[in-house]
């Protein structure tokens, strides 16, 4: 703190009235405190708090008058002014007449063998905090209502079984979708947000469905009108509001499916067989998207793959339940971008629980727009392979030749020889089994491209199959 520079010549004529008006009208209460802590004087220059706190302090000890919690921040200012310096400011709580706490704020200093205590009431401060306290908890419930509102939402968008799409106005883009509306554009919600809409529709019901949004930006309100997938399979009746929030708009966009009429053609009803055969087929039927993702399944592959529900199983990779992770999945997308079907694909497939299949793979891609789909058939060949296995194999050609040259070849050289008749096979399996694909078979094999054309070249398999065409990635 920085002191008055002449207080001899601008207090030195004070008398003891003037200097104890001056204390009086500068604070809210003022205590005269002898040697031993009792207070020989007061003064109020609050009304209001003489009449809270009353005028008998006077022959008290001071430490008496305070709460039991502020008595020790009480007796460190008194010693600390005792020192012959200016105590440092501390809160101290008072009783009142009433029953309620007073909290005030002294400054202590020095006076010949008395102390002076300077207070301020701080009721104003600490009736504004509380308002603080009150407000901040106010926002807290607020914004906890507004949370079990929004989950109360967000279940309601989840469970409703038509269609919902939150529609971006000014860009035309899916900001939210329900799981309804991903099982309809053949997507799952978070693949579809951020896609303009509509996507995946026939050529007049895009038509249609610009025409309504087009119409509710403008209005606020539309007639409904019937848009159709582009596959043919179903036809909605489409319907949008005009949402507003802040400064931004959206648009409600609601699908709902419409009933075939019972005097159309009998194609509806034979599909509709057609399907509850397929889901009741004894053989695997997995659709997925073009990155392997699964969008639905049959109830043969959740039996095979030991999983509950098909809920489970939408949006997993293909690639969690194949034989070989990282290898399969790859192989089969790669074939089915450059030649939409693949054959007879073996490998293996693993339940949840540790169960292993030997399976037999057929898939086909389907063009839906710039977006494919693929349909894996996987059939269950295990008993199969089993039964095909004579009972007592013969040995293969080159093995009977391989063991008669036993005694008359070094050993070395007969397992250099047998090592490369195994991997020359191995490598004409995998070009077989990647239709010549030489990119897949090498990760097929587990080498580098380089790696498999140095081989290819060596054992001159290039050469054999020299009226095939090869496909590189």
């Amino acid at each position: 703190m920085s002191p008055f520079s002449t207080p001899l010549e601008s207090f030195g004529g004070i008398d003891a009235k003037t200097a104890a008006r001056l204390v009086e009208g500068a604070t809210d209460i003022a205590l005269v405190v002898d040697a031993s802590g009792i207070i020989q004087d007061l003064a109020f220059g609050s009304a209001n708090l003489a009449i809270e706190l009353g005028r008998d302090w006077i022959g008290q000890s001071w430490l008496a008058t305070a709460a039991p919690e502020s008595r020790g921040s009480l007796d460190a200012l008194l010693c600390e002014a005792r020192e012959g310096r200016i105590a440092r400011g501390r809160q101290v709580t008072h009783p009142s007449l009433r029953g309620t706490e007073i909290p005030i704020y002294y400054r202590a200093v020095t006076l010949g063998s008395q102390v002076i205590a300077l207070g301020q009431d701080l009721q104003g401060l600490a009736a504004l905090q509380q308002q603080l306290v009150d407000a901040q908890q106010a926002l807290e419930r607020d914004y906890w209502r507004f949370r079990q509102v929004e989950t109360r939402y967000r279940l309601l968008f989840r469970m409703v079984s038509e269609a919902i799409l939150i529609i971006d106005a000014a860009t035309q883009r899916v900001v939210e979708a329900n799981p309804a509306a991903g099982q309809v554009l053949g997507e799952t919600p978070t693949r579809i947000i951020g896609r303009p809409f509509p996507d995946g529709f026939d050529t007049d019901g895009t038509q249609a469905i610009n025409g309504l949004l087009a119409a509710v930006r403008t209005a606020g309100r539309a007639d409904d009108v019937r848009a159709r997938l582009a596959d043919g399979m179903q036809e909605f009746l489409v319907s949008a509001s005009l949402l507003r929030q802040e400064n931004l708009s959206f648009l409600l966009v609601r699908l709902a499916p419409l009933l075939a009429d019972a005097t159309a053609p009998t194609m509806p009803e034979n599909r509709a067989r057609y399907l509850r055969m397929i889901e009741n087929a004894p053989d695997c039927l997995v659709i997925t998207d073009a990155e392997g993702r699964v969008l639905s399944a049959n109830n043969t592959f959740l039996a095979l793959t030991e999983i509950a529900t098909e809920q489970q199983a939408r949006g997993e990779s293909l690639d969690r339940w194949l034989g070989r992770p990282g290898v399969d999945l790859n192989v089969l997308i790669a074939n089915l971008r450059q030649h939409d079907t693949v054959r007879l694909f073996a490998t293996t497939l693993r339940g949840e629980y540790g169960s292993i299949t030997d399976i037999e793979i057929s898939a086909a891609a389907v063009r839906n727009g710039e977006r494919p789909y693929f349909g894996f058939f996987i059939r269950d060949v295990g008993r199969r392979l089993h039964s095909e296995q004579p009972s007592s194999p013969e040995q293969p050609r080159w093995l009977a030749q391989l063991t008669e040259r036993v005694g008359r070849v070094p050993l070395k050289e007969l397992v250099r020889e047998s090592t490369d008749t195994i991997e020359r096979l191995c490598i004409e399996a995998a070009l077989k089994l990647t239709g010549d694909n030489r990119a897949s078979a090498a990760e097929l094999l587990g080498l580098s491209r380089q790696s498999l054309y140095v081989k290819i070249d060596r054992y001159g398999i290039a050469d054999q199959a020299s009226t095939s065409t090869v496909i590189d990635d």
